[in-house]
């Protein structure tokens, strides 16, 4: 029996042992020929078409190395053949990411290019995944159609575009079905017919998130046919048709549904939502549902009794009191729940309650003003609060939180109260809320101090508090934050100098303490430990960064620093070339005044922003690097030649003016191949020689400033290139010739200046026909000569005309009337000019050089808000024309040092806003206006040198003047020291005096006054007397 059994126990060891050994064998057999061959080159080739930057295929090589194991390939262990091809990229939305650095890292992981059709040889191809990449708008292959065996096609969000071909109807084993689009600058897909969908009987998720539906009227008829379908989603696609009064579908299993972002404006809640009581999740969000559903037993939310999170913000059908108590009637089950923007008021939010599960709550953009009340759940146990956009201004952040503060163990989390017009201050009992990790606060009027208990949250990974009224300086305790990754501050009114405890927060990736009052000195302390710090935003303080150490490194690596208004001066900061991750740099007005390093542009390869704007910074400029695409260094000591751009630039801005730059313009413009420049500022600087003629090169630009250079010779015509011009100022430089009737090409153009110039010939009509949106035309102090043209006249937005010191002659023209914004016809508020071009980061600000009330103005910021005529200097002729007062916008009017003749409008009182006005040195007669006297605003006033007789009219700014503006007339009165005369003096009375003989008037007045008075004091004794009398009667009779 024993030997027997030794037998075979000896005989199963040997057994096993050869089938080990077999398998083993097979194993190695089945190593090496895993993959098939014809499927390795259908991968290969497949490949070949793809541009992959970040080389994540890089596994795919070899004519006889195993595809099965490339990565995002995976075979069937048994057969070898490919049945999984697994490439999803990374959803790439630069929100998502804390850094620049991050983000690009994420774009580099987009496949690009074309889908190869060998991938039909992986016949046994089940799963294909290519979501998250870039295909730049191609359409998605129709021959995609022919891959029958798959079960899952996942091709969302990855730039595809066109129509979606209906040959995906043939793989009718599909179980799921991914097609959505993004916001993607490519990607716009839609589906005309959805029939071709009714053929997936299989299918259990469905995704055409923002795939353009508009035309697909059979959308809710094909859902119908899917019976097992578990997850829809049809977001952002624009279903034309929501069938609200359908009572149900037999979509049986569904358990998530996705409508979100659909606009059915005056449309009812469907009743066939209600039926679907499988829902766990139910996204409604911005689909402006206008009223609560058709009252039925079927149709509420009561039904929905495995729902789980509601999404249902932006209808406004949510403020009815009815439909929150039925919400209430599931409210157990209920995790997550968002009703902002539904219009839901305080005493309305009293009827939902019992929501004893909840964790997520998002209440925000409603018209909310006191506190959540308790009844609504268990608040101790909700974790995510969004209440932003209300109005809680009566009430205390302590009040409005007094629910969580009572909780003994509060679980809150997120708590979300921007822009809710809470005007209290921060409460110590914040730190209460121990397990707090998102607080926002921001754009607010909260005031007072920053708590010292604000330290004890040792979980808050992010403090937003900007836009407050928050004074005094940030507490010590901050540096108790061991979580902290972003604080910001901006725009309050903290004081004190910045706490050392700052640098113990080695987490931190984001800090803010823009636009305060803060003071005194930075220290390398500072900075200690934010070896994790990403963003340091720190313009408009008034602090000193002084390292202890000359030789300072950071721990950090910076991509974004605004440090602008700090003094780092007077030498140049060399710790600064250590960061070499730098993406954005501000340092303007920094008070540097030392040389630039040589290696300073080599130190920032990934640089894209730099203003150094108003220091003092020496040295030359060599190159700009091709990665930058806004450079600010105006108001600086730079010499020399101007810089050198690359031919594969991708710069935008550049601002370089008011430096001590020389030479040609050449050297800039003409030596490469072109460019995407939008702003171009090369005024003020030393800069000579003939203006180039490669503008062709410059298409893109629609801001160029050369003012107050040495430039001369003609405008060359090619600068009718730049056909996206918006601004021109070439003003107080040499230049000569006649204006090129190619500049009437530039039909965007709203600033025009070539003030200061030695430019001849009549002023073009084509200005008045062809460049009508100007707003702003200076051709001052040049030698134009002829008449101004009526075709002027169709300039009807300018507000700002300067053609003073030229040679015109002839008549003003009486259309000028048809200015519309200087007759306030039209405001320069409806159609703003650009004075300011914010390009980016970086706002290039336009100026003109004004001669208003006999001094020159330099405007800028303001110059939208200046209404402007001069024509001074000149041999115009003729009277002034009455249309002229029509232009009632006006603030200062210069038609002085011409040859005019006849009278001043007796209407120039119409001119109410007139504060500069300026006809001396014509040959005007008349008397000046009585209505002068109505212009209240008028601070600079000239009338001298003409033939005008007179008393000068009274009023509290005409007396005020100077005689001296009134000299070279026969005028008489104050301000002047002659007193006008007897016989204009009696003449005055007589104009006065009708009767021309007795005062009838006077006498009746007298005689009416005696009469008054006489009976007046005369009547009452009369009356006592009268009533005394009376009484004793009465007292007789004993009445």
């Amino acid at each position: 029996m024993s030997a027997v059994f030794k037998f075979s126990h000896i005989s199963s060891l040997y057994l096993t042992f050869c089938l080990l050994f077999v398998l083993a064998l097979s194993a190695k057999n089945y190593d090496a020929t895993l993959c098939h061959d014809d499927e390795r080159q259908a991968l290969l080739q497949f490949k070949s078409g793809l541009v992959d930057e970040a080389d994540r295929l890089a596994s795919w090589v070899g004519e006889t190395s195993d595809c099965c194991k490339w990565a995002g390939i995976t075979c069937d262990n048994i057969t070898g053949h490919v049945h999984k091809i697994h490439l999803p990229g990374i959803f790439a939305y630069p929100s998502d990411y804390n850094t620049i650095k991050e983000y690009n890292k994420a774009i580099r992981q987009m496949l690009r290019g074309d889908i190869s059709q060998s991938i039909l040889y992986l016949k046994q191809l089940e799963h294909l995944d290519l979501s998250c990449n870039d295909f730049r708008g191609i359409q998605i292959p129709r021959f995609m159609g022919s891959l029958g065996n798959l079960r899952y096609l996942n091709l969302s969000h990855s730039g595809f575009g066109g129509t979606i071909p209906p040959q995906l109807g043939n793989l009718t084993e599909l179980e799921v079905l991914c097609l959505g689009s993004s916001y993607h600058a490519f990607e716009s897909t839609s589906i005309i017919n959805m029939q071709w969908l009714s053929s997936m009987r299989s299918l259990r998720h469905l995704d055409m998130s923002g795939v353009n539906l508009t035309e697909a009227s059979d959308w809710f008829q094909v859902i119908n046919t899917l019976p097992s379908l578990a997850q829809l989603h049809l977001s952002r696609s624009g279903l034309p048709d929501i069938h609200p009064n359908v009572a149900s579908l037999n979509l049986t299993f569904l358990s998530s549904l996705d409508l979100s972002g659909n606009y059915f404006f005056n449309s009812f809640m469907p009743r066939w939502i209600f039926s679907i009581t499988s829902l766990v999740s139910l996204d409604l969000s911005g689909c402006h549902f206008s009223g609560p559903p058709i009252p039925s037993s079927t149709s509420s939310f009561h039904n929905l009794t495995s729902l789980k999170f509601l999404h249902i913000s932006e209808n406004e059908f949510m403020s009815s009191s009815l439909v929150i108590k039925e919400l209430s009637s599931i409210g157990g089950n209920l995790i997550s729940l968002d009703m902002g923007s539904c219009g839901v008021k305080s005493a309305t939010l009293d009827s939902l309650h019992n929501l004893t599960s909840l964790l997520s709550l998002d209440l925000s953009e409603n018209q909310l003003t006191s506190t959540i009340p308790k009844s609504l759940g268990n608040l101790c146990n909700l974790r995510h609060i969004y209440m932003g956009f209300n109005n809680f201004q009566n009430i205390s952040l302590k009040s409005l939180l007094r629910s969580f503060l009572d909780c003994k163990s509060p679980s809150l989390e997120s708590l979300y109260l921007k822009f809710s017009r809470l005007s209290c201050s921060l409460p110590n009992q914040l730190e209460q809320l121990v397990n707090l990790v998102h607080l926002d606060l921001g754009e607010n009027g909260i005031s007072g101090p920053i708590p010292e208990s604000i330290g004890n949250l040792s979980f808050l990974r992010s403090l937003n508090l900007y836009g407050n009224l928050i004074s005094g300086p940030i507490p010590y305790s901050v540096g108790g934050l061991s979580s902290l990754e972003s604080f910001d501050v901006l725009y309050n009114h903290l004081t004190g100098t910045l706490p050392e405890s700052l640098g113990q927060l080695s987490k931190l990736k984001y800090l803010d303490l823009s636009h305060n009052l803060l003071t005194g000195v930075v220290t390398d302390v500072h900075f200690s430990k934010l070896i994790g710090l990403k963003n340091l935003y720190g313009n408009g303080n008034n602090l000193t960064l002084r390292p202890h150490h000359a030789n300072w490194v950071p721990s950090f690596q910076l991509e974004s620093l605004y440090i602008s208004s700090w003094d780092l001066g007077p030498q140049f900061p060399l710790w600064l070339l250590t960061q070499r991750d730098l993406s954005f740099l501000d340092m303007r007005n920094t008070k540097i005044s030392s040389t630039m390093p040589e290696s300073f542009w080599r130190s920032f390869p990934n640089l894209q922003y730099l203003d150094m704007s108003q220091n003092q910074i020496q040295g030359r400029l060599f190159e700009i690097p091709a990665t930058l695409s806004e450079v600010d260094l105006s108001s600086n000591l730079f010499s020399g030649k101007l810089p050198k751009l690359f031919n594969s630039s991708m710069l935008n801005v550049l601002d370089l003016s008011n430096n001590s730059f020389t030479g040609s313009l050449f050297h800039l413009l003409c030596s490469w191949g072109g460019n995407v420049i939008e702003a171009l500022n090369l005024a003020n600087n030393h800069l000579s020689g003939a203006i180039p003629k490669c503008w062709v090169k410059w298409q893109s630009l629609r801001s160029l400033n050369l003012e107050n250079n040495n430039l001369s010779g003609v405008i060359p015509t090619t600068m009718g290139y730049l056909s996206s011009l918006v601004s021109l100022n070439m003003c107080k430089n040499k230049l000569s010739g006649r204006l090129p009737a190619s500049l009437k090409c530039l039909k965007e153009l709203q600033i025009l200046e070539f003030a200061s110039n030695e430019l001849v010939g009549s002023i073009p009509t084509w200005i008045g026909t062809e460049l009508l949106d100007l707003r702003i035309l200076n051709l001052r102090s040049n030698s134009f000569d002829g008449t101004i043209s009526h075709e002027l006249c169709y300039l009807t937005a300018i507000h700002i005309l300067d053609f003073a010191h030229n040679n015109l002659s002839g008549n003003i023209p009486r259309c000028f009337n048809n200015f519309t914004v200087l007759s306030k016809k039209e405001t320069t508020e409806i159609n703003p000019v650009s004075m300011i071009f914010e390009f980016g980061n970086i706002e290039i600000t336009n100026s003109a050089s004004l001669v208003m009330k006999g001094q020159e103005y330099t405007y800028s910021t303001n110059l939208d808000l200046v209404m402007f005529l001069d024509l001074s200097g000149n041999k115009l002729s003729g009277s002034i024309p009455v249309e002229l007062m029509a232009l009632q916008a006006l603030q200062s009017l210069n038609i002085s040092n011409n040859q005019l003749t006849g009278v001043i409008p007796k209407n120039i009182g119409d001119m109410k806003l007139l504060e500069s006005f300026d006809v001396s040195s014509n040959h005007l007669s008349g008397e000046l206006p009585m209505s002068l006297s109505g212009l209240t605003f008028l601070s600079s006033f000239n009338v001298s040198f003409n033939n005008l007789t007179g008393r000068i009219p009274t009023s509290t700014q005409l007396q005020s003047f100077n005689e001296s503006s009134f000299f070279g007339n026969k005028l008489c009165g104050v301000p002047l020291t002659q007193i006008c005369g007897e016989i204009e003096h009696h003449k005055d009375q007589q104009e006065g005096d009708t009767s021309h003989g007795v005062d009838f008037g006077l006498i009746i007045s007298i005689l009416l006054g005696f009469f008054v008075g006489f009976w007046s004091i005369v009547i009452p004794l009369n009356v006592g007397t009268i009533w005394i009398s009376l009484s004793k009667l009465r007292y007789m009779l004993g009445c």
